[in-house]
C-alpha cells in the first residue's frame, strides 16, 4: 500500500506510518537521547551478561551509575534473605531479580525485608530484567537489577 504524494506511507511491521510525519508544518524527529555515563545492559547469554559492552560470567547487581560485583550467590538455589538485605542500603523504587534462563520465584520470607521498607521486587528471567532495566533506567527510575546467569 503505497501512496505517491505527500502522505506516502512506508511499511514498519505489520502497519503503516506516515513517511514524513510533521507537527505544524515541521517535520517531527524522534531519536534516542542516551546518557553516556548511564550503565546498560548491550547483551546477554547463556553464561554472560554484557553492560556497556563489557562481558561479565557472574551473578552482577547494576544501577544507573554503577556496577557491582560483590553480591555473593552463585545460584537462585543458594538465596536467603541476607542477599536480599544487601540491596536495602541503595533504596530503589524497584529490585528486578533477574533468575536465570527461567522466571523463578524465591520464598516471600527472603524478601520481606524489602517489601516493609517499600521496595518493590520482580522476579523475572534474565534477559527480561536486562530489557525492563534498560527500560526503566531511561525513564530515570531508580531501579536496580541483579542478575544470575
Amino acid at each position: 500500500m503505497l501512496e505517491s504524494d505527500a502522505n506516502e506511507l512506508l511499511p514498519q511491521g505489520a502497519r503503516f506510518y506516515p513517511k514524513r510525519p510533521t507537527i505544524g508544518g515541521s517535520a517531527l524527529a524522534l531519536h534516542l537521547q542516551t546518557n553516556t555515563n548511564q550503565k546498560l545492559f548491550t547483551g546477554h547469554g547463556a553464561d554472560y551478561i554484557a553492560i556497556n559492552g563489557q562481558r561479565f560470567h557472574q551473578p552482577m547487581v547494576v544501577t544507573a551509575d554503577g556496577v557491582r560485583s560483590d553480591w555473593a550467590p552463585t545460584s537462585f538455589d543458594d538465596l536467603t534473605a541476607a542477599h536480599f538485605d544487601y540491596f536495602l542500603e541503595m533504596k530503589p523504587e524497584v529490585l528486578l531479580l533477574g533468575t536465570g534462563a527461567k522466571q523463578r520465584f524465591a520464598r516471600p520470607e527472603l524478601f520481606s525485608g524489602l517489601i516493609c521498607a517499600g521496595i518493590s521486587i520482580e522476579f523475572m528471567d534474565t534477559p527480561a530484567a536486562c530489557r525492563t532495566y534498560n527500560i526503566l533506567v531511561a525513564e530515570d527510575r531508580k531501579v536496580v537489577a541483579a542478575v544470575m546467569l
